[in-house]
């Protein structure tokens, strides 16, 4: 059996889960959803080695440091000079992969600030993903909804692939959606959500790079021959990079490619990407509260406090998100942590 080659996304900034998260320790190099870090528990989900290799890591060059102290040995870490978005960052992937038609590299590549709680689940959908992706079909994998998240993007699922088993073609992709239109996805029962995670064949994908975004492939080509290599190290040539587009995969490729496949799948799966996700999350004390670290909370219900280097005491609220850390706090209702965008980009605006 070949084995799958994880491709392990950790470029994002995650400015969503300030001020705990910041540019200089991201949220994925951060313990948010247990005591390891979110990119050491995406390294463990890929950790069996009958059924996958060493890992691709691909991140920015200021965490490199980061990025080497939690990967194995036997990873490549890819370190961009800078943000292209997900699409250059996965083209790199496959080229340090080997995108020749005979090398058939599978290739799964996941976001390093995810959570999936059911692990068995998730490696099943894989499984049942193998043959539609060594086909050549780029699989993505699509989450159950849960209800109706307007913070989500979808995918509509079209009919069944006859050659592949729970494997449906993506009919095609939907920004994140209102409320009403989210709610009527989620009664036709034919939309999943759409966690950024494929399954696909290194050079299925170059090819696909090459018919819809030939400037883009160009860029990472030249970044890629230029590259310095430092060990399990590789430093894209700078000046070529800076000329790579900036785009997503699914605007690069999967909604422009012919053959993109889905695979439901519920796993018990968060991007994390809001506080009031983590706090949904648990687990919760006996009032409802989700307590990290050094917090008093005396009639206190529903609240999520994370208290990182201080003491944070709280008496006769409810429904509150508290995060505190290196002398910087938030402090906004359960329900509007959608608003620490708008905060930091308030706060860049001060100088």
């Amino acid at each position: 059996m070949t084995k799958i080659t994880p491709v392990i996304l950790s470029g994002g900034s995650g400015t969503r889960l300030w001020p705990l998260s910041t540019d200089a320790r991201p949220k994925q190099f951060l313990p948010l959803a247990g005591p390891e870090t979110m990119f050491a528990a995406t390294l463990a989900r890929c950790g069996d080695s009958a059924r996958f290799a060493a890992p691709i890591i691909v991140g920015a060059a200021r965490h490199a440091v980061l990025l080497a102290a939690e990967a194995p040995k036997a990873a490549r870490i890819i370190l961009e000079p800078m943000a292209r978005n997900t699409a250059p960052a996965i083209a790199l992937s496959a080229l340090a992969a080997g995108g020749d038609q005979d090398s058939g590299a599978l290739l799964l590549v996941m976001p390093s600030d995810h959570v999936i709680a059911d692990l068995d689940a998730f490696l099943i959908a894989v499984d049942v993903a193998v043959p539609a992706a060594a086909a050549g079909w780029l699989v993505t994998f699509g989450i159950t909804p849960t209800g109706p998240e307007t913070g989500f993007g979808y995918i509509a699922m079209g009919a069944a692939l006859p050659e592949a088993a729970g494997v449906r073609r993506a009919a095609r992709f939907i920004e994140k959606p209102a409320q009403d239109r989210a709610e009527a996805m989620l009664a036709a029962g034919d939309h999943v959500w759409n966690a950024g995670i494929f399954l696909l064949r290194a050079d299925a994908l170059l090819a696909e790079l090459g018919a819809h975004a030939p400037a883009m492939l160009a860029a990472c080509e030249a970044a890629m021959a230029g590259a310095l290599h430092d060990g399990a190290l590789v430093r894209p040539d700078a000046a070529a990079f800076a000329a790579c587009p900036s785009d997503s995969i699914d605007y690069a490729v999967m909604e422009r490619a012919a053959r993109v496949a889905v695979v439901p799948v519920a796993c018990g799966w968060s991007d994390v990407g809001s506080w009031d996700a983590l706090a949904d999350m648990g687990p919760h004390d006996g009032a409802g509260n989700r307590l990290t670290g050094d917090v008093i909370a005396l009639d206190a219900r529903d609240n999520l406090v994370l208290a990182d280097g201080m003491t944070v005491t709280l008496s006769g609220v409810e429904g509150l998100i508290v995060v505190a850390s290196e002398g910087k706090v938030l402090i906004v209702p359960r329900g509007r942590s959608q608003d620490v965008k708008r905060i930091v980009e308030a706060m860049k605006g001060r100088g």
